[in-house]
């Protein structure tokens, strides 16, 4: 399974890229999530945000969606308006 993986906004800040693709099995968009926080230093900061948002092919989903190969899952930060 090939994934697309994307960061926006201060994720991107704070992990230095903002995009990567991963080939694994992923069964949700939370076990991603998991993969990826487990790198340590900055992935655990920037993902492990209780309030941590993601989209797969550009639509928001929980985190227990399922997420299948060609996939693209975004993380972002909750958004404010003003």
């Amino acid at each position: 399974m090939t994934i697309t993986v994307m960061f926006f906004a201060n994720i991107r800040e704070q992990v230095g890229q903002d995009s990567l693709t991963l080939t694994g099995e992923f069964a949700s968009v939370s076990a991603l999530r998991q993969h990826l926080v487990a790198k340590g230093e900055p992935w655990a900061s920037a993902l492990g945000q209780p309030t941590l948002l993601a989209a797969v092919n550009h639509e928001i989903v929980p985190l227990s969606t399922a997420v299948s190969s060609q996939d693209e899952v975004a993380f972002f930060p909750p958004v404010t308006g003003g």
